[in-house]
């Protein structure tokens, strides 16, 4: 039987005022109609300004995470800098997951310092930041916290929604972050996860959706932008270097 919590996401064109203005003119959310979630790992790839993140966002805000990341019962606001799209598309959801969280690269700092603001309260009940392994996520390296993140606070039966979480990891750490989502998976979790990660893509059992000027393709692993462009310079990184000299 299939559990998954989200079945798949439709764009409600009709309810879009104007498809000139951003994000409604970009060529993939032009494109967007419906796209389907695998019960495990669905990934967003794409070149920066694609739109990968854009419709992730949308689709943690349509789910009810707050913008800026954290789990549902986040209600901070730093700075409002979320697109409309979250008002002009429909989730399918199915059964209601046990937890979840919505991670935020570039606004991971804000949530590090509302935890710190929430366990300032001595009414506030046990402090927060023991859900996250007990030490302050800005006490370590953007890298550590992260996992920190990952070991303690995610669990089975959770929705997780993660915007380029290898921001912050090194080669090694995106690896144990692909062996951690495994352990999740196997225990029941559901994955979407925009990247630039040909690491964190590899998982064998998901689907992808590449994001670029031409609309929403769903490549193989082996044929995507991200894996070919990384093969290429591994495999020959000077012919990388001399075309760079050449166009110097």
């Amino acid at each position: 039987m299939n559990n998954q919590f989200l079945k798949h996401v439709d764009f409600l064109r009709d309810k879009v005022n104007s498809h000139d203005c951003y994000p409604y003119n970009l060529p993939a959310v032009r494109a967007l109609q419906r796209l389907d979630f695998h019960p495990k790992i669905t990934y967003f790839v794409g070149e920066n300004g694609s739109g990968k993140s854009t419709l992730l966002e949308a689709i943690a805000v349509a789910f009810g995470f707050n913008p800026e990341g954290g789990t549902r019962n986040f209600t901070f606001n730093t700075r409002t800098s979320h697109s409309s799209l979250a008002d002009h598309i429909r989730l399918a959801k199915g059964f209601r997951p046990r937890t979840g969280f919505f991670l935020r690269a570039e606004s991971f700092f804000n949530l590090a310092t509302e935890i710190e603001n929430l366990d300032e309260d001595e009414d506030g009940g046990p402090p927060v930041i023991d859900f996250y392994g007990g030490v302050s996520l800005h006490e370590q390296s953007h890298g550590e916290s992260f996992m920190a993140l990952l070991t303690h606070k995610f669990g089975g039966k959770g929705l997780y929604i993660l915007d380029e979480p290898e921001s912050a990891l090194s080669p090694q750490r995106q690896l144990a972050a692909l062996f951690r989502i495994h352990d999740l998976v196997e225990a029941g979790s559901q994955f979407l996860i925009a990247t630039h990660s040909p690491i964190l893509l590899a998982y064998p059992e998901s689907t992808i959706y590449q994001f670029s000027d031409t609309g929403i393709e769903t490549p193989a692993y082996e044929n995507t932008e991200t894996y070919q462009v990384m093969k290429a310079f591994i495999n020959d990184p000077q012919k990388m270097l001399r075309f760079m000299q050449g166009n110097n």
